[in-house]
């Protein structure tokens, strides 16, 4: 998990708690803590790593992004011969057997090397809103992968086997790492799986529909482009898709709403195909 200025020490707070209330319990809990923190969340982290030796703090001297902070996280992992990297977002919160859940599911299928699942939205007092539920087999993700980034990122378990190969995520990248991260491990033949089981509690603020800004609508459009030349699905659908969604984002906020609601009922009803 990483946490930076722009974070909200309550909500990192409970997602600090529903990690370490998990009924899986053998895990390392890394927390990257990107640049310079309030005293609120500082506080917060330090009161969770003194009451669970489990909890290991790393310090990025400045902002580096959520990326590197990543693979700083990866590389710790790497020295500890961990089996599986898992994370989530500082303002969600995963379910009490998510990991459970989730390890249980890889120990069973060797063969899955990333693997998600559906969520929970819910707004800033805590209130479900929507949900989030992704195609499951790795045949519908890949295939629509063109079009969307077909990953709940911060409910992801990626088997370090995929690490040991050499794949990291994008340090350049600000935003959308994950997007290129699963076009690339899906051109390479890594095998993604995710489960229709709601394992996160993911949270939608009221800034949820402005927040994309131009440089990540335009990385997007990017990410689409690569997923179609090293999937080889090059469409006249798929491009247009991709620039339909791209002059969608520079639209006022509530025809971006509008969107995302109608996004959701028809990745959910294409989910259950």
């Amino acid at each position: 998990m990483a946490v930076y200025a722009g974070d909200n020490a309550i909500w990192i707070t409970e997602a600090i708690s529903s990690i370490i209330g998990q009924t899986y319990r053998q895990f390392l809990f890394v927390i990257v803590v990107d640049g310079d923190v309030s005293k609120a969340i500082a506080q917060s982290i330090e009161n969770a790593r003194a009451c669970d030796e489990r909890i290991v703090v790393l310090q990025n001297d400045k902002n580096i992004g959520l990326a590197s902070s990543m693979n700083k996280a990866i590389a710790l992992g790497l020295e500890c011969n961990a089996q599986y990297f898992v994370r989530m977002d500082a303002d969600d919160i995963s379910e009490q057997h998510r990991l459970q859940r989730q390890i249980s599911y890889l120990k069973k299928h060797l063969n899955i090397d990333v693997l998600g699942s559906a969520l929970t939205e819910i707004n800033e007092q805590g209130v479900k809103v929507g949900s989030r539920i992704m195609p499951a087999s790795h045949k519908q993700i890949v295939s629509i992968l063109p079009r969307r980034c077909s990953m709940n990122h911060p409910t992801i378990v990626i088997r370090y086997k995929v690490f040991h190969d050499g794949h990291r995520y994008i340090d350049s990248l600000k935003n959308t790492q994950d997007y290129f991260m699963w076009i690339n491990l899906a051109a390479e033949g890594y095998i993604f799986r995710n489960l229709k089981d709601k394992l996160l509690k993911f949270r939608r603020v009221n800034d949820f529909y402005k927040r994309r800004g131009l440089s990540k609508s335009i990385n997007e459009f990017k990410a689409r482009l690569l997923a179609m030349t090293k999937l080889r699905q090059f469409s006249v659908y798929n491009i247009v898709y991709a620039s339909s969604v791209l002059l969608l984002r520079l639209l006022p906020s509530w025809v971006v709403r509008l969107a995302y609601k109608l996004d959701r009922h028809l990745l959910e009803r294409f989910g259950k195909h």
